[in-house]
């Protein structure tokens, strides 16, 4: 039987969230005849921990469902056996990679996608804690739906039953490698009040996110559609495109990647840093992977915590340290997209060696374009005043750290992808057990 892994990451309370991703796992296994892992990852402080072991126990039980529910300690003990298992010199690096103490949006992913290998899942299909799924006629839309029907799929053999295709040419033979979908609702990331104050700074930081180069028609199209998700439309029948998936068009609340890409290449580890868990939705794009991109939209929401002047101050320093990051990531991604189809090797698969030589050049990038970064977010938050002054005085007494996190953080990546097969190979080995 086809066993697929829905996962939610999470570090805060997100009891609705849990519910309601009960029932997208229970409504996969009925409709597709498939075994569900629904895998929450958990590090969330102790009584956030507890309201979410009830929220876990007060799910039914439905035929087809195992749910998973680790907490840190249950995680850190599954990648000890899995990091000495792998033979790496250094396990205890591994591990801290794996898992770190600060919030890595990446890190949290790879830790589903090596669970997802133990137990044996062909898939993983990422949902958020700061989401809910939209209704119709009283019932949600999941994106479940379309996930299982597409992913893995060979292309032409789902061609006639998407709305429409645009595949490269070549690419028909090979299988779906990612489906996703956006999201409806506020903007992924906290930056609407920074274009309400100042378009024309919200202009200038958002531009730091995209590809140097890009025609100024176009740069403005892509700021102006950055972090927009799908707008505020309404689910409205299903509408499905197969095609290599841009980044842009999809969000990692709302996707799902095929075996054959994870347990190749991993996510990023950066730690506090905001989109580097989008690095294998460029790498698929780039390699002209066909794509199933869907309307099944997640509506998206900001969480209090997100609100405080605490949480605040903690998002504008992890999407600064996006900005900066993509320095190094667009380098690698502008060397992805001139190789095409050279990522993948005969069978179609995504030849990893090329992919990690790619972000091992990336580390001794010359720090100018770093350092000309961190000067631009600096001066464009001391411009809008107010409490994002509190962010420019952050990020300057941070300066010299920034720079080499930045640099750091990218040979981290490089390390890890150096053991990810290992890694990958060890977790098939060790398995997990069943807890529910």
């Amino acid at each position: 039987m086809r066993r697929v892994c829905l996962t939610l990451p999470t570090h805060r309370a997100c009891t609705g969230t849990i519910a309601a991703i009960g029932e997208e796992a229970t409504y996969g296994a009925r409709e597709f005849g498939v075994e569900v892992h629904l895998l929450i990852l958990d590090s969330s402080p102790a009584q956030v921990l507890a309201e979410h072991r009830q929220a876990v126990a007060a799910l039914p039980a439905s035929p087809g469902v195992t749910v998973h529910h680790l907490d840190e300690d249950e995680q850190r003990a599954f990648l000890r056996e899995v990091t000495v298992r792998s033979g790496a010199a250094r396990p205890d690096r591994l591990l801290d990679l794996m898992l770190p103490s600060s919030v890595s949006y990446g890190a949290c992913t790879n830790r589903a996608f090596l669970i997802a290998q133990a137990l044996g899942c062909t898939s993983v299909h990422r949902r958020d804690s700061d989401s809910r799924y939209q209704h119709v006629d009283g019932e949600p839309v999941f994106p479940l739906h379309q996930e299982l029907t597409y992913l893995g799929q060979r292309a032409d053999e789902v061609r006639e039953s998407a709305t429409r295709s645009k595949l490269p040419p070549g690419s028909g033979d090979r299988r779906v490698a990612v489906a996703g979908g956006s999201f409806v609702g506020e903007m992924s990331v906290d930056v609407a009040e920074i274009r309400d104050l100042d378009p024309d700074t919200y202009g200038e930081l958002v531009g730091l996110s995209l590809p140097e180069g890009s025609p100024e028609i176009w740069r403005n199209h892509l700021i102006d559609a950055s972090f927009r998700g799908a707008g505020n439309g309404t689910f409205d029948g299903d509408h499905a495109t197969l095609a290599p998936i841009s980044p842009m068009r999809v969000d990692m609340c709302n996707v799902a990647l095929d075996r054959e890409v994870y347990r190749r290449v991993p996510m990023p580890p950066a730690t506090d840093t905001i989109g580097t868990d989008y690095f294998l939705l460029h790498l698929t794009h780039d390699a002209r992977l066909p794509g199933l991109q869907h309307n099944r939209h997640i509506v998206n929401f900001h969480t209090e915590e997100r609100r405080t002047d605490a949480g605040f101050l903690a998002y504008q320093v992890r999407f600064a340290k996006f900005l900066l990051a993509k320095a190094h990531l667009n380098t690698v991604y502008a060397r992805t997209t001139a190789a095409g189809d050279a990522l993948l090797d005969a069978e179609g698969r995504i030849r990893a060696s090329v992919v990690a030589g790619f972000v091992k050049d990336s580390v001794d990038l010359d720090r100018t374009d770093v350092t000309r970064r961190l000067d631009v977010i600096n001066q464009a938050y001391g411009r809008l005043g107010g409490r994002y002054t509190t962010v420019a005085d952050t990020l300057t007494d941070g300066r010299s750290r920034l720079l080499d996190e930045a640099r750091d953080d990218m040979a981290d990546f490089a390390h890890l992808m150096d053991h990810w097969e290992a890694l990958t190979g060890a977790s098939a080995e060790a398995g997990l057990a069943v807890t529910r």
